[in-house]
């Protein structure tokens, strides 16, 4: 019984000496991402992409607010039927606008998501790489509650980061 108490102290006390060599890090991943130089390419990459069809969609609505302004301004001197076929002008155009509207969001959100998917990779590569030279041997990210500031490496990948 001895024996057992002194081997796992023994293996207690090397543990503990091998924990007191470790060298250990913190990055703060979210404040990497949005300050990464490639997040603003990202950025303008999408705002170039999806400009045209935003420009589209925004003339598809002036249309509307001015059919529905000359029903509004008209309807008193119009004929029935021109009434008619106007408000169903502005439902059908309506519609067509909503669903512009709605893959507009669905394909920008797809895009934003790839964007951000590179970015993060980029991101998981240059804090590898820095660990890798600075012979971290363990980095943490989120779910940390406190990090001292002389284990933040953070600014450290950001430097990496902008070497890609």
């Amino acid at each position: 019984m001895k024996s057992k108490i002194a081997l796992f102290l023994a293996l207690m006390l090397t543990a503990n000496m091998s924990y007191a060599e470790l060298k250990i890090g913190f990055v703060n991943v979210p404040k990497v991402l949005e300050k990464a130089p490639q997040a603003e390419q990202a950025k303008q990459r999408l705002e170039k992409e999806f400009s045209p069809r935003d420009k589209q969609l925004a003339a598809q609505i002036k249309v509307i607010k001015s059919l529905e302004e000359q029903l509004q301004r008209d309807a008193g001197v119009m004929s029935a039927s021109k009434r008619k076929d106007l408000e169903r002008d502005i439902i059908a155009k309506t519609r067509d606008a909503k669903r512009t509207q709605q893959e507009f969001s669905e394909d920008f959100s797809l895009r934003r998501n790839e964007e951000l998917g590179k970015l993060q990779s980029r991101i998981m590569d240059a804090i590898k790489e820095l660990a890798k030279e600075d012979g971290f041997d363990l980095l943490l990210s989120e779910g940390v509650v406190y990090a001292d500031e002389s284990i933040n490496v953070t600014s450290k990948v950001q430097e990496k980061l902008s070497k890609f």
